[in-house]
């Protein structure tokens, strides 16, 4: 049982270290780095993706007249067909007018264009066996949730795929999945694997979620190594899954992004380019929360999710704040009673400050008691989880100290008080 305990966060604020100056001295200029440009004219060449709704009665009349065109040219060439299990020309079933939608938006609606591509789509997945790849087992239990996985969802309910090709630095892992080309293809077919289970949880219908959020973790990735398999992956997902990602987030961006971007850029489409958002490094769950809820992101990346958490059951919300430079914040739990057991998870994006835990007893003249000494936490550090059975009536202070920093950190935490049941 839960006790509702009321939740306090007070800070204790001391001088910005930036505004600390001795006297007749004067600020230094900013200076940009290469990252920083980089983001600035990334940003400046791709405009913030508008995700379609699919309701027809959205289109603009060329549109719904380009939509029919296709349906009519698709079915005098080709007859009825489906994808995903869904009729393509359906009578009445939105579902199919949504899939269509997605190839006429590829190509800006240009129906020969987007009757060629959704033709060359269909074969391609009879050729390659898409529609069974979900049944097949093949092999790459050392990948599964490390290179490639589907984990939890965004604020707007779509599905995230996470993409982390660190782990092939290494040449022997290298070696042992694309050492030749009957590895490359079956990695391929692994991955086409992973999206098709993404896909699998899509609606495709007006107005609900169709498409998947990328999160691509661009640390230690072997650029010139991965080149060839990266090269067949972007032009495989953009010639067969037409508009199936709302937003691509690049995470732990490197200082040669810049030819990593050049090398992938004419595979992509200026509408494609549009759903990038770029995060270097030390900065990656205050991007990710801009768009998932700390408790759905990955312990890795700075959230609280663990795998774990799917055995556990519906786990509380998190609560987000804020720890600004030079400030120390304590939340503070308060009404736990005698007997009760307090759980909590807290993180802070990049960490590189200080933290303790503390119980405070109701009882005048108790002492105070350290439940985990203040300690240095550092950057690469997950989530905390720790929990502590009381004997006496108190209250929990948790506290994160950042007074030696003047960076602004992005921070979660979750608590749960159970009540031990009386013994009858």
């Amino acid at each position: 049982m839960e006790a509702a305990s009321p939740v306090s966060v007070s800070a204790q604020q001391t001088p910005q270290l930036q505004d600390i100056q001795t006297p007749g001295s004067s600020p230094k200029p900013f200076k940009k780095g290469f990252v920083t440009s980089l983001m600035e004219a990334a940003a400046l060449r791709t405009p913030s993706f508008k995700e379609d709704t699919y309701h027809t009665s959205h289109l603009k009349s060329s549109e719904k007249k380009a939509l029919q065109e296709l349906k009519d040219r698709f079915m005098s060439s080709h007859g009825p067909d489906s994808m995903w299990g869904i009729p393509l020309l359906g009578n009445g079933d939105e579902r199919g007018d949504v899939i269509l939608l997605k190839f006429l938006r590829a190509r800006d609606f240009k129906v020969q264009e987007s009757l060629t591509m959704l033709l060359k789509c269909l074969a391609w997945r009879k050729e390659f066996g898409a529609d069974v790849v979900l049944e097949e087992d093949l092999g790459f239990k050392e990948l599964e949730g490390v290179v490639a996985y589907m984990h939890g969802y965004d604020k707007e309910g779509h599905p995230i795929c996470y993409n982390a090709y660190g782990v092939f630095k290494d040449k022997e892992m290298y070696e042992k999945i694309f050492g030749d080309d009957e590895k490359l293809k079956k990695f391929l077919r692994w991955r086409v694997q992973v999206l098709e289970r993404g896909i699998k949880l899509l609606q495709f219908k007006p107005g609900g979620i169709n498409s998947i959020i990328q999160v691509t973790d661009l640390k230690d990735m072997p650029k010139r190594e991965l080149r060839v398999a990266s090269n067949h992956i972007l032009s495989l997902f953009q010639d067969n899954y037409p508009e199936m990602v709302a937003r691509k987030i690049f995470i732990n961006v490197p200082w040669y992004f810049s030819m990593l971007y050049s090398m992938f850029s004419p595979f992509l489409t200026q509408r494609t380019k549009s759903k990038f958002v770029i995060s270097k490094e030390g900065n990656v769950a205050e991007t990710l929360y801009k768009f998932i809820r700390p408790e759905d992101v990955p312990v890795r990346y700075g959230g609280l999710s663990r795998p774990i958490d799917a055995l556990s059951g519906s786990l509380k919300p998190a609560s987000e704040f804020t720890v600004k430079g030079g400030e120390k914040v304590n939340i503070q739990i308060e009404g736990i009673e005698a007997g009760a057991t307090i759980t909590w998870d807290i993180v802070v994006g990049g960490w590189e400050l200080d933290y303790s835990a503390e119980f405070i007893p109701n009882a005048e003249g108790s002492y105070t008691i350290a439940v985990e000494k203040q300690r240095r936490v550092v950057a690469n550090e997950e989530a905390i989880h720790n929990s502590y059975a009381t004997k006496e009536a108190g209250k929990m202070v948790i506290s994160v100290d950042n007074t030696t920093s003047r960076k602004r950190k992005v921070a979660a935490y979750r608590y749960v008080v159970r009540r031990t049941s009386p013994v009858m």
